[in-house]
């Protein structure tokens, strides 16, 4: 048994079974939909696309961040072990090039940098079924450590079992650490900068000081070679003309925030409105709404 860092415990009939994550892990988010359709890949990704199985009931998706030098296979191969030990059949047990690459990662629901980050060349992809339960997990290393995603399906209703729940092991880290945006910028290209709020029904972001905002002005500043490109999008709600604008104005508000309060060359950053052409989720469910409607930052050389 690897040292413990979390207990997941997977809802089961009649008892839960607990799965142990690698030391080191600490949790960085957790989205719960309490009725939802998760389609569960099965297969590697061919012409296009990647099959699947439906499967109805309460959905969660965790992420955690495994700090160490652990290789993908070495982090998964235990979870992969705890669920057959638990009753599960694995459908799909597949590594990067084997599942397909890019379009497979594309194929596949994946939770929003930088709460899960995934290097194309670097990953594993498992699921597995038992009856109408279902579990999938994504593990790749990206700048510097590792992610693990893993989706959860059980049926909801009175007959069905306790919500899946995440308990930190004594000693464990207890709270959320971060992807270093620079780390990110630089690894991936571009990121989203998760801690921004706009006010209610505007363009204008609201007072208060942005971790994100601080580091992209620190990084202008220590790296003169590069410069920035905002970017904002919005979900599908209204005509794309409306969205492609409001979505520049945010972009906007943000370059003023960073030139006006924080310093940074005005020259160095350039502002983009994509409306809704980009969503990073289904634009059909509330939580995929939410996802869409964010601000990135696009690195450029100069």
């Amino acid at each position: 048994m690897i040292s413990a860092a979390a207990v997941i415990l997977l809802p089961a009939l009649p008892v839960a079974a607990e799965i142990t994550l690698p030391a080191g892990a600490s949790a960085v988010s957790e989205r719960i939909t309490a009725l939802g359709v998760y389609q569960l890949p099965i297969g590697p990704e061919e012409a296009d696309k990647v099959p699947s199985r439906r499967f109805e009931g309460q959905i969660q998706r965790r992420t955690w961040r495994v700090e160490g030098n652990s290789t993908v296979l070495q982090i998964l191969a235990p979870l992969r072990d705890q669920l057959q030990a638990a009753g599960f059949e694995v459908l799909l047990d597949c590594a990067a090039r084997d599942c397909g690459g890019f379009g497979f990662r594309f194929g596949i629901e994946v939770v929003p940098s930088p709460d899960m980050m995934v290097d194309i060349s670097s990953y594993h992809f498992l699921s597995a079924a038992k009856g109408d339960e279902a579990v999938s997990l994504l593990v790749s290393r990206a700048g510097g450590a590792a992610f693990v995603q893993m989706i959860t399906v059980h049926p909801s209703g009175p007959a069905a079992t306790a919500t899946a729940v995440v308990k930190p092991a004594a000693g464990a880290p207890g709270t959320v650490r971060p992807v270093e945006l620079a780390k990110l910028l630089e690894l991936r290209g571009h990121a989203v900068l998760t801690d921004l709020e706009f006010q209610s029904g505007s363009t204008r972001l609201q007072d208060g000081t942005y971790a994100s905002l601080r580091e992209l002005a620190d990084y202008l500043a220590a790296n003169p070679q590069y410069r920035l490109l905002l970017v904002g999008h919005t979900d599908t709600v209204g005509s794309l003309e409306q969205n492609t604008g409001i979505s520049e104005r945010r972009a906007q508000s943000v370059k003023d925030r960073l030139v006006g309060e924080l310093g940074a060359d005005a020259g160095r950053i350039a502002v983009a409105g994509a409306g809704f052409l980009a969503p990073l989720a289904s634009n059909l469910i509330p939580e995929g709404r939410e996802a869409n409607r964010r601000v990135e930052a696009v690195l450029l050389g100069d």
